[in-house]
This record gives C-alpha cells, structure tokens and sequence, in this order.
C-alpha cells in the first residue's frame, strides 16, 4: 500500500526534477503525503453516525471511516491524520488556502464548488429532507412549512431551497451547527430542520423518541472528497481508494455500523468516476 504511493511520488517528483521543477507543497496529494507522511483532513465534529469528536477525543462516524481509509491507501496511517473542524461556510477556503489537504465533510458535488475545487467520488450517494419532532404528524413534506420555522445551518443553501421551490412564506432560522438547530427543535423553538437525510438519521438514533425524518427526500445530492482544483494525480488517487472501500465490504460495514442503528435506509454503493 504505502510501495504503491511512494512509487508513484517517485516517479512525480523525477518528472519534476527533469523538468528543472522542485517538490514543493502545490505538488500532488499523492507526493505530499508521501514526503511528510501526514495528512490534514477536514471533518465535522458535530455529526452523529458521520463525523463527531467524542468526550475522550476520538473521531468516529462513515466520514471518518472513508477519511481513514483513504490516508491509509495513500501511506498514511491514522495517527499522522490532523482533523480540522471544516464549517459548510469554509470547506472551499480550507482547501484553496492549504489549511486541508482532504475533505471528507457531507460535501455535496456541485457545479459551482467544482469551478474552485476538485471532488474525487462520489462516495455516497443521498437527498435532502426535514427533521421534525416525532408528534408533529401534519409535516408530511416541505410544501407543509408556510409560515413555519425551518432551521438550517448558515453557509448551505438548503432551507433557501425549500423557500424557492415548496413553501415561499416558511420563516428561515439559521445557526452555526446543525446540533444548534437539533437544540431549537428539541426546545420548540423552530418546527424542522432540514438537511441531507443521512445527516438528519444521526440525531434520529440520538433522540428516537423524540425526533423523526420525514421520509421523502426532495433533492438528490453526491458526496465527494475534495480536494485541490488542478490535482488530477490526487484526485485519481482518492477516487481509486474509494472504489477498492466499497469493492472490499468495508464501506458498507462502516455504513451498517454507524448510520445503520437509526433505521437508515443505506442506498447502494455510488459510481465512482475521476471526474
């Protein structure tokens, strides 16, 4: 495994050297993380059955698992891995600016993120839908929520989403985190949260009897692993490193064992592309 990705920098890096070019840090993923034998992954903290930091400091959920996975294939272990708390609102700074090498943060694949920076996948495959309380049995859809609050977290287009396309006098909340907006729900504050549906089943397992999802999402979104615009040599990489995931069953145990306790209906494995 690690051959494999040294090799491969090898040969980068005396293509390089023939070309009168140094390494350097805009290099390939695939060099970096041979030359330093670490990685800096953005991650949320704060997704239950995804990605969250526990009380004792661990890093657990499928992002997580998929994150691992691809450091591994790319030589570096999980102990070399730095996890950085990417918000929605930042994930493409962090990756332009260098602050991340990787992200693997519930990233939807979108036309408008791929003019700024690359996706390597898609790795998993959902749609979006609300969270409400579980007794709030006449929110059936988002065509329900005129002159209700719906809460999303700032920096995504989701709640705008339900405003434009399904009920235009849906009063929208914004917080900084999706728990922050699981809160208000809990506290009546707001009637449902919206977001992917993967997302929402974590803090269904969290509270099952007190929250439900809908159960019809509205929108069909692709997660990927982002990373720099012009890295065709990393981007390859990852999607190479997501494929043998699912093709090995570990993807999919990953998924049974994290999202799975929520009753989540796991769709099939995704057709991983390099483009």
């Amino acid at each position: 495994m690690r051959g494999r990705a040294l090799l491969v920098a090898c040969l980068m890096l005396v293509t390089a050297a023939a070309c009168g070019e140094e390494a350097g840090p805009s290099d390939s993923l695939v060099a970096r993380a041979v030359a330093s034998n670490k990685l800096t992954i953005g991650i949320r903290f704060d997704q239950p059955g995804l990605s969250k930091r526990t009380v004792d400091g661990r890093y657990v959920g499928f992002d997580v698992d998929v994150a691992k996975y691809v450091a591994s294939e790319l030589g570096v272990d999980e102990d070399h891995i730095t996890w950085h708390d990417s918000r929605p609102s930042s994930r493409e700074t962090d990756i332009t600016s260098g602050i991340t090498d990787l992200m693997v943060a519930t990233y939807s694949i979108t036309e408008k993120r791929k003019q700024v920076v690359a996706f390597a996948g898609p790795y998993f495959d959902t749609g979006q839908d609300l969270l409400v309380r579980l007794r709030s049995t006449d929110i059936t859809g988002p065509e329900n929520l005129n002159g209700r609050k719906l809460c999303a977290v700032g920096g995504t287009t989701s709640a705008e989403q339900v405003r434009d396309k399904f009920a235009q006098a849906v009063q929208l909340v914004e917080y900084p985190r999706y728990q922050d907006c699981v809160t208000a729900l809990l506290a009546g504050q707001v009637d449902a949260v919206t977001t992917d549906d993967v997302i929402l089943a974590g803090y269904v397992a969290q509270n099952p009897e007190l929250l439900r999802v809908v159960g019809k999402p509205f929108s069909k979104e692709k997660y990927g692993v982002g990373l720099r615009k012009e890295d065709t040599e990393g981007r390859a990489a990852v999607a190479k490193a997501i494929q043998k995931m699912i093709s090995s069953g570990e993807w999919l145990d990953s998924l049974n064992r994290n999202i799975g306790p929520s009753g989540y209906r796991i769709p099939p494995p995704p057709q991983v592309t390099e483009k």
